[in-house]
């Protein structure tokens, strides 16, 4: 099977680290599924990608097993309305493979191959920026090698630029990472975590860093700071969510007993994790976070992922990003700029103090994780299946193709929103 190669003359430039061109705040695309709502293909999310960029969003998040998502979003990116103002090299684009649906993997070459490719079409682009293998847990660790070797071939190729992986278990996570940088003797670029920095779970914290930190790990992204809908006002057992969410009922009903200590002080529970966690993971994540201009040089913020489902929800993430990021500034002449700065500080100290009451409550559920997988999980992918793909001509398009000169270059990014 033939593929795009990189012309060596000229040779390409180095590639930057990860933190110096992702940028901190990313939209996620999980929300535009059946998991969340009845009809993704319902929600606006030509408005919400174009509102995104207009506030300065410059990165996407997606993957092959939420549904409809590549599809939406792609379709979404590629309108004339878009694609006339905002060139592709100014956005970055994430998505994975490896998950196939709720209880099928395959993490060969084969399918990992044709997944990437398939999701480069899904999205009308000619490269992605990052691709991790989607919840690493649920393989052996050599079907996670293997499957990484495969995204670093593509990315010699110019399908891809840099190589993750993501899932739930922090401590899996972090001897995976271990794992890949012993054997291969490079780092992976990205390890992205949902569910473990948040104001119900932080084990996303010092201890896991400091074991990313010695695996070389570039970027750690902190992701589902609601809990996949668990800390929100209707909680996970309101809509789509409570057919498939993971947590137990003690956890859910310990979840809701926060929501009126929110209310007591005139606040949602959903505004109040929010800004704890995207706050705190500033600073938390900042040793393998991004580069921003709005800090002195040198200095990194860590890197959130944020599921939006309307506008409403975009603008208001948005806001509380940028005033988190004020907090972050140094003291500075600026009258007005101080008073900003002093509100995000004021507005932490709020935050934590009704933190601190609800980690009181939730009691033995504070920093509670479930299993994943489930014991007694079994692949469903047939032994015959894995690493057979459809015959739909997009492997057969991409060795069609003759050896070109890929040039991607380093995303021109905005560093922090701007509202």
């Amino acid at each position: 099977m033939g593929s795009i190669t990189a012309d060596p003359s000229p040779p390409r430039p180095a590639r930057q680290p990860l933190h110096s061109c992702i940028p901190p705040l990313i939209m996620g695309t999980a929300t535009f599924n059946t998991q969340y709502v009845p009809n993704p293909f319902d929600l606006p999310a030509l408005s919400i990608v174009s509102r995104a960029l207009d506030l300065g969003v410059r990165a996407f998040d997606t993957s092959p097993y939420y549904g409809p998502s590549e599809i939406i979003l792609g379709d979404a990116l590629a309108h004339p309305s878009i694609t006339t103002r905002h060139a592709r090299d100014s956005y970055f684009l994430v998505t994975k493979a490896g998950r196939v649906t709720g209880n099928e993997f395959d993490y060969s070459p084969a399918w990992v191959r044709y997944s990437v490719l398939r999701s480069c079409e899904r999205l009308h682009t000619p490269y992605l920026d990052l691709v991790y293998m989607h919840d690493v847990e649920f393989v052996s660790p050599a079907e996670v090698l293997a499957a990484v070797r495969e995204l670093r071939r593509l990315r010699a190729e110019g399908v891809l630029r840099y190589v993750g992986i993501s899932g739930y278990p922090v401590a899996q996570l972090c001897a995976l990472a271990e794992m890949v940088r012993r054997e291969t003797g490079e780092p992976l670029d990205a390890v992205l975590n949902y569910g473990h920095y948040t104001i119900q779970n932080t084990t996303l914290g010092s201890a896991a860093m400091a074991r990313f930190e010695a695996a070389v790990v570039d970027v750690v992204l902190n992701a589902s700071m609601l809990g996949m809908g668990l800390l929100t006002t209707r909680g996970a057992d309101a809509g789509p969510m409570a057919t498939w969410h993971p947590s137990p009922e003690g956890l859910r009903k310990a979840s809701q007993d926060l929501v009126p200590i929110a209310a007591g002080a005139d606040e949602k529970l959903e505004v109040v994790a929010i800004r704890w966690a995207l706050d705190n993971w500033s600073r938390v994540g900042a040793s393998k976070g991004s580069c921003t201009s709005r800090l002195p040089s040198g200095e990194r913020v860590g890197v959130s992922v944020m599921g939006i489902s309307n506008v409403a929800e975009l603008e208001e993430t948005c806001r509380v990003f940028n005033s988190v990021v004020e907090g972050l500034e140094p003291e500075t002449a600026d009258v007005e700029q101080t008073k900003r700065r002093q509100w995000s500080l004021d507005r932490r100290q709020k935050i934590q103090g009704l933190v601190e009451k609800m980690w009181a409550v939730l009691g033995e559920w504070k920093d509670y994780s479930w299993s994943s997988p489930e014991p007694g999980f079994v692949n469903a992918r047939k032994p015959a299946d894995v690493g057979v793909t459809p015959d739909d001509g997009i492997l057969a398009k991409h060795a069609m193709k003759s050896p070109v000169q890929v040039q991607v270059d380093e995303l021109p990014l905005e560093d922090v929103v701007a509202v």
